[in-house]
């Protein structure tokens, strides 16, 4: 009998499967992978063998908690299949080597019962998948709002005060509005950008980096007066020239001069280099931050991370940079000096030296 079969045979068809997932090149598996599902399935399929019976919730919810934990290991629909393909490749596989003695209609209600298992993990898969990216969403705009009103709120206060002649443009009160005011024009500039990738919105140009680099410096300006930082610019060779959408990578350098400003300590220097290598145009932002702590570098480029104990803005600057750079056929790196600090590259194509 086939239950009799899967029953004996257990230990060698999960290690057969495991064999089978662990040669997947990528992602990599993980244990708990494997425990809610090839053990959890053979051991509802042995039950549902031994009472022949024709319905089998219990497949069901076995396949439930697989597609569940794919989901959050970052699987895909079509590595669910294989996963379920492999404990029928298994199955066969030792049948035929030991001469098992199992029927037709034994075999018949084994891929009956693979079928509804994967199907039951496939449509939880997407529905958690449909309820991550709406929970994402609406983490995004509650995050977004918060910020804004606080900003707004700050600001409305700082004007009020100043209106009444109370106190001076210059002082205090007027710093404050100047930073709220700062802070809603990077939350939109952040915004906007995050839209125009979504929507893949991208006017593609010839820039010169040179002007576009003086550009970048002037804007910063007002955010290095208020940090107290340096900024150095180095000259840029004459007639640089890069073919990217202009918007998004003007957004794209100011975010790590933003952090930079930020994170820098008091009286610091923040140095935006631009220079060649080979075919490959590289533009760095250099800080004086102190260094990260080990293992935190790849953690800021996720969505809603934030170093530091200033937790102000939506931590989605960097995720977004990282977006935007490779919109315009880049990479972006980060190298960190221990004890000084971070230098953020972003990496670009060269295109031909424009004319003088």
């Amino acid at each position: 009998m086939l239950h009799e079969f899967l029953t004996q045979n257990r230990g060698e068809l999960i290690a057969r499967c495991q064999r089978k997932v662990a040669a997947r090149r990528s992602p990599r598996p993980t244990e708990s992978e494997l425990v809610h599902g090839v053990p959890l399935f053979l051991d509802q399929l042995v039950d549902t063998l031994r009472r022949e019976l024709r319905t089998i919730p219990e497949i069901g919810e076995t396949a439930t908690k697989h597609g569940n934990e794919l989901l959050r290991g970052g699987f895909t629909v079509d590595q669910v299949v294989h996963d379920y393909g492999d404990v029928c490749q298994a199955v066969t596989e030792l049948a035929v080597e030991q001469n098992a003695p199992i029927t037709t209609d034994e075999f018949r209600t084994l891929n009956r019962c693979l079928d509804d298992a994967i199907g039951d993990a496939v449509t939880e898969h997407g529905r958690q998948h449909d309820q991550f990216v709406s929970e994402e969403h609406t983490e995004r705009l509650g995050r977004l709002a918060h910020e804004l009103r606080n900003l707004i709120n700050a600001a409305s206060i700082a004007f009020v005060a100043l209106s009444r002649g109370t106190v001076g443009v210059s002082g205090s009160t007027g710093a404050v509005l100047e930073r709220s005011l700062r802070g809603l024009r990077r939350l939109v500039d952040c915004s906007l950008t995050e839209v125009r990738l979504e929507a893949e919105i991208q006017n593609w140009e010839r820039v010169r980096l040179a002007d576009f680099v003086e550009e970048v410096r002037v804007s910063a300006i007002m955010d290095v007066n208020a940090q107290r930082i340096q900024l150095m610019v180095l000259p840029v060779e004459d007639g640089l020239v890069v073919e990217a959408d202009r918007q998004t990578l003007a957004a794209v350098l100011a975010n790590p001069l933003l952090n930079a400003f930020k994170f820098s300590r008091p009286g610091g220097t923040v140095t935006l280099k631009t220079h060649v290598i080979a075919d490959r145009v590289l533009i760095e932002v250099a800080d004086e931050c102190g260094g990260l702590p080990p293992g935190s570098a790849e953690g800021l480029f996720r969505p809603f991370e934030q170093r530091g104990a200033d937790r102000t803005g939506l931590g989605l600057g960097l995720a977004i940079c990282l977006r935007g750079v490779e919109a315009n056929h880049g990479t972006l790196k980060l190298r960190d000096v221990p004890g000084t600090g971070c230098v953020f590259t972003i990496d670009l194509p060269k295109q031909q030296l424009a004319a003088s």
